[in-house]
């Protein structure tokens, strides 16, 4: 995997949207991947509970027949936190403070989102074109 190209778009993103505060890439399972926050959060924590509630989010989407999951959004009275589906095996989680704008970050995250999913899911498909022939048939 590519780690500079994948905190690049977690860069770029929050360049592009004022109000975003911290950013993380997880695995489906609640392992972290990237993260650029703050001091005051903890990555690792904040990975599990993003797959739990993205899981479950993702399960009520199917259950109520909505279709597959896109995002969902926790709003506080400090901010917000959005959590968005990277393909099947990962999420992205972007919190924002009172001032985000969510019209512009839901915008600017789709191409972000679809960069990240190839930046995820390039390695596996290149070491299996690149695994040496044993000649085994």
């Amino acid at each position: 995997m590519d780690h500079k190209a994948l905190a690049m778009e977690m860069r770029g993103l929050r360049e592009q949207v004022t109000g975003i505060t911290d950013t993380a890439v997880v695995a489906a399972d609640g392992l972290l991947i990237a993260a650029d926050t703050a001091d005051s959060i903890d990555p690792e924590g904040l990975a599990a509970i993003a797959a739990a509630g993205l899981g479950l989010a993702r399960r009520t989407a199917e259950v109520t027949g909505r279709g597959t999951l896109r995002q969902t959004v926790a709003y506080g009275s400090h901010g917000c936190a959005a959590f968005y589906a990277v393909g099947e095996t990962a999420l992205m989680v972007v919190l924002g403070d009172e001032g985000i704008d969510m019209n512009r970050l839901h915008e600017e995250a789709r191409p972000t989102l679809t960069r990240i999913d190839s930046i995820l899911t390039v390695p596996a498909k290149a070491s299996v074109a690149s695994a040496p022939k044993t000649g085994v048939v």
